[in-house]
């Protein structure tokens, strides 16, 4: 009996779900409704952009050099790459495969040793001398050279030669070092006199003349070219060599041999009695292992004047 009143109940619901469908099947709009206009298209989206590489940003200003600025080696810079030295007016020929036999001579110009180089500031020196010859080394001065001396001595090198400016506190500060390296040669030279080598960038409040930089440049740019250099063909073993000279000087030498804009030499400090190394590969490749170096000095006795 339950069961009976169950599928009566389902039937009524099924009938009146079915009536529901059909009263909103049957709800249109009468026949005399205005027809309605069509409704306008929906714009199409965007397209999808897909996320692309963000442009690189510009290089910083001081990397926007010329090729044949300071970013680029000059590999001939000391005119001695095996190339140069060759004369090739007198090449031969290859009679089988008509090679130039430039590779087979090429050995024959080639370094084979490396040079360090060792440039000394002088001393702290009298600087109210009215003359080179009145402006000597000062008390403090000498035990610079004195630790100087000692330090080029602990480094266990067999230093082939000793090359002073001959200028007194120059002078004096490498007989202070000698005494230290005994044995090594010395010799003067006038080249390497203190000097203005090249109008600073950016320009120093003391101004000189353009004849100055004129005449002293020409006498520095002069030593550079007869000291720094790779070594000689025939050299068969590295050598250690001492420039005993001065800051406008070594600051110069530096800035051309690393191939920097030499005008920056007055951007450089060096103290007195300070070690300055130079290496010169014999491929021509240069590297600086110490600038200006004073460590070994107690500061009570480090100066720059």
């Amino acid at each position: 009996m339950a069961f009976r009143r169950a599928l009566v109940a389902a039937a009524c619901g099924l009938a009146g779900g079915s009536a529901l469908l059909s009263a909103v099947a049957v709800a249109r709009p009468p026949q005399d409704a205005p027809e309605q206009p069509p409704r306008p298209a929906a714009p199409a989206p965007p397209p999808l952009l897909l996320p692309t590489q963000a442009a690189p940003a510009p290089a910083p200003a001081w990397l926007d050099k010329p090729l044949n600025g300071c970013g680029h080696w000059d590999c001939n810079w000391d005119r001695r790459e095996p190339q140069a030295l060759m004369n090739l007016q007198k090449k031969k020929k290859n009679e089988e495969t008509g090679e130039e036999e430039i590779l087979s001579r090429l050995v024959h110009y080639k370094a084979k040793a490396t040079r360090h180089i060792f440039l000394i500031r002088h001393s702290q020196y009298n600087m109210e001398g009215h003359d080179d010859k009145d402006r000597t080394l000062t008390c403090l001065g000498r035990e610079q050279a004195e630790l100087t001396g000692k330090r080029l001595a602990s480094l266990g090198l067999k230093f082939d030669k000793i090359v002073h400016s001959s200028m007194t506190r120059a002078t004096e500060t490498t007989n202070i070092i000698c005494k230290h390296l005994p044995g090594v040669k010395k010799s003067s030279t006038d080249l390497l006199r203190e000097g203005a080598p090249i109008e600073p960038n950016p320009p120093t409040s003391h101004w000189k003349p353009e004849a100055v930089y004129y005449e002293d440049g020409a006498r520095i740019e002069a030593a550079f070219r007869n000291y720094i250099h790779r070594a000689d063909v025939k050299q068969e073993e590295d050598s250690y060599e001492i420039f005993v000279c001065h800051s406008n000087v070594i600051r110069y030498i530096v800035c051309r041999a690393l191939q920097f804009p030499p005008e920056g030499w007055l951007r450089i400090s060096l103290n007195n009695g300070s070690i300055t190394h130079l290496v010169i590969r014999p491929n021509g490749r240069v590297a600086l292992r110490m600038l200006g170096d004073t460590g070994f000095m107690p500061p009570e006795k480090i100066t720059r004047g």
